[in-house]
């Protein structure tokens, strides 16, 4: 290989190089070996030993005093620097002014998503697992007093800060209404007294907490035709404190506002409150927790005399509001499907069943009033 004219096979010159291992520099001698393609950097003495960069592994390094000697580096070290004085020696190396790749940066992606591997098996798998386990040593008056006191965060987080909580709807013939409806449906397990609340809120949803505690929004009685509808909701949400799903979702919650807590660093908790309360109220159990829920209302709704089609329907009136998930998504949401939803609830109806209300005309003029 032949070189620049004004450059001969094999050129000397002086430099300076910092190794990074010593905290002194040392005077070098620099040569140009063409044959082999290298940069060759031995000392004066015996006392180093010369090592050998690959010219085309070479760079230069902005200066940024923009003094006269220029700065290199070998892109396989890191840390060691050569002062390059002699303007023979820059015209040696083919890609002194490329921009090379920082060394380690595949190892760096590897650590990355080894790091987000761990971090997902922990929120999508671990966590899971041990909030199974946990909840079922979570003594009754444990779960009661942390259902309430999420009741509290929630009414004061749909407020609004500054504003006094969301009101509790407390029309005693609405009540009783309520009330009427709980005995009919009846508790097989009666993990935990129930305690049925009505907030003040336009949202069409119905959710369980831990410890008996039951939240309708004033929207979902809003949105119902008739009382069956409602029944039909109550007896799925007493299903998931039956299960006692209220109380591994918040135990699952609160781990995965944990782990992400530390990584983004909301050591002060006031977003992890925040999304703990979102979480328990959009109530997204497995879907495995849905269906058993799903199945619970059936058999409370058949006890209570009630059409266990019920349900459908009020799914139905939900998918027709909000839509429905279909495809491949579906697959990826904690929720089944509504429109399967509807097909169990109505197939669940014995087509020669005697069924009728729940409640009475009046009663459920009643609890359609009961924020009034």
């Amino acid at each position: 290989m032949s070189g620049p004219p004004d450059l001969p096979p094999a050129a000397d010159a002086g430099g300076v190089l910092f190794d990074g291992d010593k905290p002194v520099a040392q005077t070098v001698r620099l040569r140009v070996d063409r044959q082999a393609d290298v940069l060759e950097i031995s000392g004066y003495g015996d006392d180093m030993t010369p090592v050998h960069w690959p010219l085309a592994q070479i760079r230069r390094l902005p200066d940024i005093a923009g003094g006269p000697v220029a700065v290199v580096r070998w892109t396989e070290d890191p840390v060691a620097r050569l002062q390059v004085p002699d303007a023979r020696i820059l015209a040696a190396l083919p890609r002194a002014t490329n921009r090379g790749a920082p060394k380690g940066r595949a190892r760096l992606a590897g650590w990355a998503l080894a790091a987000v591997a761990a971090v997902a098996l922990q929120i999508g798998v671990l966590i899971p697992l041990l909030a199974d386990r946990l909840s079922g040593f979570v003594p009754p008056e444990g779960e009661r007093a942390l259902g309430e006191a999420t009741f509290g965060q929630i009414r004061e987080a749909l407020a609004g800060s500054g504003l006094p909580p969301l009101p509790i709807c407390e029309g005693p013939a609405g009540i009783a209404a309520l009330d009427t409806m709980r005995a009919a449906l009846g508790r097989n397990g009666a993990q935990a007294p129930l305690s049925i609340f009505v907030l003040d809120h336009e949202m069409v949803n119905a959710f369980a907490l831990p410890g008996g505690v039951v939240v309708f929004f004033r929207g979902m009685i809003d949105a119902a035709e008739n009382p069956n509808e409602i029944a039909a909701v109550l007896a799925h949400e007493i299903g998931h404190v039956e299960n006692r799903d209220p109380t591994r979702h918040a135990l699952r919650s609160a781990g995965s506002i944990g782990i992400l807590g530390l990584l983004f660093g909301d050591f002060a908790g006031g977003a992890a409150v925040l999304f703990l309360t979102e979480r328990l109220i959009s109530a997204r159990y497995s879907q495995a927790a849905e269906a058993g829920a799903d199945a619970y209302a059936y058999g409370a709704l058949e006890q209570a005399g009630v059409s266990p089609a019920a349900l459908g329907d009020m799914f139905e009136r939900l998918r027709d509001r909000y839509g429905d998930t279909a495809g491949i998504t579906a697959h990826f949401v904690s929720h089944p499907t509504l429109t399967s939803r509807i097909t169990r609830a109505r197939a669940s109806a014995r087509p020669e069943g005697s069924y009728g209300a729940i409640v009475t005309d009046e009663e459920w003029a009643a609890l359609k009033t009961i924020c009034d």
